[in-house]
C-alpha cells in the first residue's frame, strides 16, 4: 500500500509530469521532423517537382517544425508565453543580425537560388576560377565537384555576387571534325545523310566501349572546305569522368576510317 501511494505521489508530481511530457512532445517532435524531411526529399527528387531537391529546403522544414514543438513544450508544458520570448528576440534581432551578417547573407543566398532555379544540384556551372558539378545548396554553402574530383565549397554569398556560367553538361561530348567525301561500294560519293549515318555508327561504337552513352550520337555539319567536310559529333556518357576517354576513342576511330 505505501509503494502504491509512494508511486501515485512521485506520478503526480508537477516537475516528474514536466520531465514526462518533455520527453513524449520532444520524441514527437523529432519522428514528425524526420518523417517530414524524409517525404520532403521523396518529393524533391520526383521528376515532375519544379523545385529542386536541395537540402537547404529540408533544412527549413526541419527548422520550422522543431520550432514549433519547442513552443508548444514552452507553453503547454511549463506555462512560459513563447510570445513573449519571440518579442525579445525581435528586440534583440537587430543586435544578432549585425553579429551573424556573413551568415544571413548565405542564407538569404540560398533561398534565392534555390526557389529561384538559378542553380540546382546537377549543374555544370563556373564561378569565377572555380567550375564544377552542384552536389548540394545548404542554408550556409553550395558544395561543387570540380573536374578532378575535388569537393569545392563555395558561400552562397559568394555565388550571388559573382558572375556565374552555365557550362554544358559535363558528360557531354563534343567531337569535332573534318572528313573527305566518302566513297560507295560503287566509288560514287556517298550523300551527306549517309556521312552522318556512318559517323554516328563510328561515334556510337568507339563512345559505348568507354561508358554506355545516354542521348545521340548526333552529327551537325558547319563547312565544306579543301580538308572535307566540317562539323561537329555530339553525345553524353553516362560517367562524366570519362568524356575526355570518350572523345579520343571518338577521334581514333574517325583517324582509323580515313587511314
Amino acid at each position: 500500500m505505501e509503494i502504491n501511494e509512494y508511486l501515485l505521489a512521485f506520478a503526480t508530481n508537477p516537475l516528474v509530469q514536466q520531465i514526462f511530457w518533455t520527453v513524449v512532445l520532444g520524441a514527437a517532435t523529432i519522428i514528425v521532423a524526420r518523417i517530414a524531411a524524409r517525404a520532403l526529399r521523396h518529393l524533391l527528387n520526383m521528376d515532375s517537382n519544379p523545385l529542386p531537391s536541395s537540402s537547404i529546403i529540408v533544412n527549413i522544414v526541419r527548422a520550422v517544425i522543431w520550432i514549433v514543438g519547442a513552443s508548444i513544450i514552452i507553453d503547454g508544458v511549463y506555462g512560459y508565453s513563447t510570445n513573449a520570448i519571440f518579442t525579445a528576440l525581435g528586440v534583440g534581432g537587430i543586435a544578432v543580425s549585425l553579429g551573424f551578417q556573413d551568415t544571413l547573407s548565405n542564407l538569404i543566398g540560398g533561398l534565392q537560388m534555390t526557389f529561384m532555379g538559378i542553380i540546382k544540384p546537377g549543374d555544370n556551372i563556373e564561378i569565377g576560377t572555380e567550375k564544377g558539378v552542384v552536389q548540394d545548396i545548404s542554408w550556409r554553402h553550395t558544395t561543387i565537384k570540380d573536374p578532378m574530383g575535388q569537393t569545392v565549397i563555395v558561400p552562397n554569398s559568394v555565388i550571388s555576387k559573382t558572375a556565374l556560367v552555365h557550362l554544358l553538361p559535363a558528360n557531354r561530348v563534343s567531337v569535332p571534325f573534318a572528313v573527305p567525301r566518302y566513297k560507295d561500294d560503287a566509288h560514287e560519293d556517298l550523300s551527306m545523310d549517309a556521312i552522318a549515318d556512318r559517323l554516328i555508327a563510328m561515334a556510337r561504337e568507339a563512345a559505348g566501349g568507354i561508358s554506355p552513352v545516354t542521348d545521340g550520337p548526333k552529327v551537325f555539319f558547319s563547312e565544306i572546305t579543301e580538308l572535307g567536310i566540317k562539323g561537329t559529333i555530339v553525345l553524353q556518357v553516362e560517367d562524366p569522368g570519362k568524356v575526355s576517354l570518350a572523345a579520343d576513342a571518338i577521334v581514333r576511330a574517325i583517324a582509323s576510317d580515313m587511314a
